[in-house]
């Protein structure tokens, strides 16, 4: 594996571990697609930092678990807004 790489690995772990990050704010903040974090903190972290691996795996593990509450929350803010331009349009 090239260093570069193995860098990126342990540079995103540090990321999702501080900042409680998810894969797609993690993906985003780093200018990559959200398969090559996947790659990069289960595969390559694995064989790099196993420890550092598990770290990481608990924060992926707990985001996964309140996937769906901010999915929720996203819809309801979404139909919010709607709610609030049809009351704007309505007005005028």
């Amino acid at each position: 594996m090239k260093d570069y790489i193995e860098e990126r690995a342990i540079e995103i772990a540090n990321y999702i571990i501080e900042n409680n990050a998810t894969v797609r704010q993690t993906a985003k903040a780093f200018g990559i697609s959200k398969s090559t974090v996947h790659k990069d903190v289960s595969e390559r972290l694995e064989k790099i930092n196993p420890t550092l691996m598990v770290e990481v795996r608990k924060v992926l593990d707990v985001n996964k678990s309140e996937r769906h509450i901010r999915g929720g929350m996203a819809t309801r803010e979404k139909y919010l807004h709607m709610e609030h331009r049809r009351n704007w349009w309505g007005a005028m």
